[in-house]
């Protein structure tokens, strides 16, 4: 039977028909994922969404049956397939998978939902990434229905448990409190040995004793459940450690006074990458996510703890003085290693501490600068100190160079964010210290007189007086170098060999003399132990 996919803006696009053959509309969204269909199309967040899979073939290893009622062994992310339609390019009617109980095409028509294949969705997909997500339907010839906006909607009303859920039998106890949970993000928990009562949003939670809240995930626009709000305030007031993913992040926010926006075709994918802004490491993450959180009208008393590598997008927040944190992808998911998953070990941890246990954030760095242009630290410490100033700065830390030679390029005007024309000594730095109160330094930028100027700070108790940490080479390490038996000694233990006492190196080619090439006092040409070629002397 053919089928046709119609875009809101006069768009069509033919195919053939899959699974159940009746029409739908809804929103047109697509998703960039390999692997994983049976558990995108049971995703709560999906609800309402003609799904678009851009991987090529798609149905080649079936659909696993939903589980023994045992949530961690579910396979499915919710008990019934939640997408509205499914797109795709090519559709395997033959699968192959140990735990497959049916085909793709099976399972879609015993749920009565429609498919369309013969697609090019890279092509649609482009549509999408220029006009952005829009409404869509998917006929048959004789069956239409209007467009359909499913974000104009409460969906979570559509696809919430009716009545409260009990799991586990952990020491603390976590009321999850559900806007469309997927049953990853219980399995997840459960693992960390906590005992989970899972609720609807709409439940008086007052009944309950618990330890901790997770805020679920969930389908639809966030500004649609302002009715939301007094009861997240009431929770953060609690001052107990909560934890909210995605749709739950998105409400932490608009209870705190930010505000939310539409992404023009949102993050759906397994291969988004974020940047955690505390600790400067990058994960690869998956994400389901129509709307986004506005930095700018964060409050102050409100961390960014991660962003999305390719817009910039909020991932991620913490809490200054509250155990509260949250993230806008899926800590949960595993389409291959599971990348984000201490996310919830830091949410455990917050049981211990009364503050969320992250990493100090780096502001501010000093870094000793190249100084004269002499032995040991010339122009290429120059070039070296300049690099790391650009680098700092791309990374939104403030810098602040000490370097007295003005004839260096790191000490132009655009470079560091302030310089001291003063020298690199003890003393000098000691008051830099004292007046900018930095996060960190950098000693290994500037030469010989700024790694014996870092030495020396550090032994005299002057960076820890002032709390300012030694990043980059780590000073045992510019010790090991800096002192040639140290230094041998450490070439010893990891098996390289080195020149040794009298002029004689282990395992270099030596002339019949037994004196290395690098070390005889005569040229190794000119030895006189060497056979008489070019016309030399023979032993």
């Amino acid at each position: 039977m053919k089928a046709t996919l119609i875009l809101e803006n006069g768009m069509h696009f033919e195919g053939e028909s899959f699974g159940a053959p009746v029409p739908v509309s809804g929103e047109v969204v697509f998703n960039t994922g390999m692997v994983g269909y049976p558990e995108a199309l049971t995703d709560p967040s999906y609800y309402g969404q003609i799904l678009i899979s851009t991987y090529p073939l798609v149905g080649n290893y079936g659909v696993p049956a939903y589980g023994n009622g045992d949530i961690m062994t579910a396979a499915w992310e919710s008990p019934r397939i939640q997408a509205a339609g499914f797109v795709i390019s090519g559709l395997s009617r033959e699968y192959s998978h140990w735990n497959a109980v049916m085909s793709l095409d099976t399972w879609l028509k015993n749920e009565g939902i429609p498919g369309i294949s013969g697609i090019d969705t890279r092509e649609l997909t482009k549509v999408l990434r220029e006009y952005g997500s829009m409404p869509g339907k998917i006929v048959t010839e004789g069956n239409d229905l209007p467009f359909y906006d499913p974000n104009k909607d409460q969906l979570i009303k559509k696809v919430v448990t009716k009545k409260p859920a009990k799991y586990g039998k952990g020491a603390k106890t976590l009321l999850l409190l559900d806007f469309g949970c997927k049953n990853s993000i219980i399995s997840s928990l459960l693992a960390r040995d906590f005992r989970i009562i899972r609720v609807p949003y709409f439940e008086d939670i007052s009944q309950y004793r618990y330890n901790g809240i997770v805020l679920s995930s969930g389908p639809g626009d966030p500004a649609q459940y302002i009715f939301m709000m007094d009861k997240i305030r009431s929770i953060l007031n609690e001052r107990k450690p909560v934890l909210g993913i995605c749709l739950g992040h998105q409400l932490l926010a608009l209870a705190a006074g930010a505000k939310t926006y539409k992404l023009p075709y949102g993050h759906r994918s397994q291969n988004q990458p974020v940047l955690d802004r505390l600790s400067g490491r990058a994960y690869v993450t998956t994400q389901n996510h129509g709307y986004a959180v506005d930095l700018k009208s964060l409050p102050a008393s409100w961390i960014p703890w991660f962003e999305n590598i390719n817009d910039g997008t909020s991932e991620g927040l913490w809490h200054k003085n509250l155990p509260v944190l949250s993230t806008q992808f899926h800590p949960e998911a595993a389409p291959g290693p599971v990348d984000t998953a201490f996310v919830f070990d830091e949410f455990t941890r917050c049981f211990q501490s009364p503050k969320v246990s992250m990493k100090k954030k780096i502001n501010k760095i000093v870094i000793l600068g190249s100084a004269a242009i002499k032995i040991g630290e010339a122009g290429e410490f120059d070039y070296s100190g300049s690099q790391a100033i650009k680098a700092l700065k791309e990374e939104g830390v403030r810098t602040v160079l000490i370097n007295p030679n003005i004839a260096t390029i790191q000490t132009s005007d655009y470079l560091a964010d302030k310089v001291y024309l003063l020298p690199v000594t003890v003393d000098f730095v000691e008051k830099i210290l004292k007046k900018e109160r930095p996060d960190g330094i950098l000693l290994s930028f500037g030469g010989q007189t700024a790694l014996n100027c870092g030495l020396e700070l550090y032994d005299k108790g002057i960076l820890k007086k002032y709390g300012v940490e030694v990043l980059g080479t780590p000073v045992q390490t510019i010790r090991n170098t800096e002192d040639r038996e140290k230094f041998n000694n450490v070439l010893d233990e990891i098996g390289v060999r080195y020149p040794q006492p009298g002029g004689f190196f282990r395992g270099r080619s030596t002339g019949l003399c037994g004196r290395d090439r690098l070390s005889c006092h005569a040229a190794y040409r000119l030895c006189p132990g060497r056979t008489g070629k070019r016309g030399l002397q023979k032993p």
